[in-house]
């Protein structure tokens, strides 16, 4: 694929660090992406270790498997989502794994596709569509939806105070005219809430709220952890990246009550101030990983 441009995957030392502990064996990049933690991974390895790549986006799963050609005979690329995880591996008669990452949230590429709609920065549909196979559109989400079934979304997803100020004003908006479009959205977001001192925009909360909706980004990453407790070798370690502190506190609680895991980040590991100025994507970056107990304690109780 000539003159693509890769980004910069987050935390490619801290990811290795965490996962990579067998010489051979079977590893999972559950979001694939760019492809740039696979590529580090299978660089970092044996030419023993597999690594299967997954990824909902249709887009990722080219662009990945342009980028990481090279290693095909290492790499198997699957198209697919979370709780989808131990089908996926059983199609491919693989039946415990050495590791599985999960680096969370949209990724910069999709920001960057005004098409996809998931940025307020640049004009496009309201879609927010991981897979373009999937029905729900945040068009769909934000022109239909009750009020306070919006609200509520706005305000759980999207962690807003001033969801249901928002959710009255789309809903007058919509009244006139459907919202169609992501600078709409933003427009009257960001005239529904109060002028707020800080970083962020104000309908970035909102925004957010959405594609966690449209994507059932939250039920798939929970899904995706308790198919990841049954598929995990002995010693065998999950790293996770989560980026807002709803999938944080999804991964830490689930940790902390998987009597078969071992913590191995006592606190989240932060990306370092270096690799923060050279990625801003990194900034909300938080590292957790843990591994399978050996013996009793690693063994599935179901």
């Amino acid at each position: 694929m000539e003159n693509q441009v890769y980004h910069q995957p987050v935390m490619v030392d801290e990811v290795c660090q965490y996962l990579l502990t067998a010489r051979e064996g079977v590893y999972v990049d559950a979001t694939l992406g760019d492809g740039g933690h696979a590529l580090e991974i299978l660089r970092r390895t044996s030419p023993r270790v597999v690594l299967v790549g997954i990824d909902r986006d249709p887009k990722a799963i080219k662009v990945s498997r342009e980028r990481l050609q090279d290693f095909a005979p290492r790499m198997q690329i699957v198209q697919g989502r979370f709780s989808q995880l131990d089908e996926i591996l059983r199609q491919m008669e693989i039946e415990k794994v050495n590791g599985v990452l999960f680096d969370l949230g949209v990724s910069t590429r999709q920001l960057e596709e005004a098409e996809r709609g998931f940025s307020f920065q640049k004009e496009g549909r309201l879609d927010m569509r991981m897979d373009p196979e999937t029905e729900k559109t945040a068009f769909l989400i934000v022109n239909f939806l009750p009020e306070k079934e919006l609200a509520d979304l706005i305000y759980q997803f999207g962690q807003e105070r001033f969801s249901r100020r928002i959710a009255r004003s789309i809903v007058f908006h919509r009244r006139q005219e459907k919202i169609d479009t992501t600078s709409k959205l933003a427009r009257i977001v960001e005239k529904a809430v109060p002028t707020r001192r800080g970083r962020i925009h104000p309908a970035t909360r909102t925004f957010m709220a959405l594609r966690v909706a449209v994507n059932r980004e939250l039920e798939e990453l929970s899904q995706g952890l308790e198919k990841v407790s049954r598929l995990l070798a002995e010693r065998g370690r999950v790293v996770v990246i989560s980026y807002h502190s709803l999938e944080d506190r999804i991964v830490k609680h689930f940790f902390k009550n998987q009597p078969s895991f071992e913590i191995l980040t006592p606190r989240p590991v932060q990306p370092s101030q270096e690799e923060v100025r050279k990625n801003r994507r990194a900034r909300s970056a938080r590292l957790r990983a843990a591994q399978k107990k050996t013996g009793k304690g690693g063994k599935d109780d179901g």
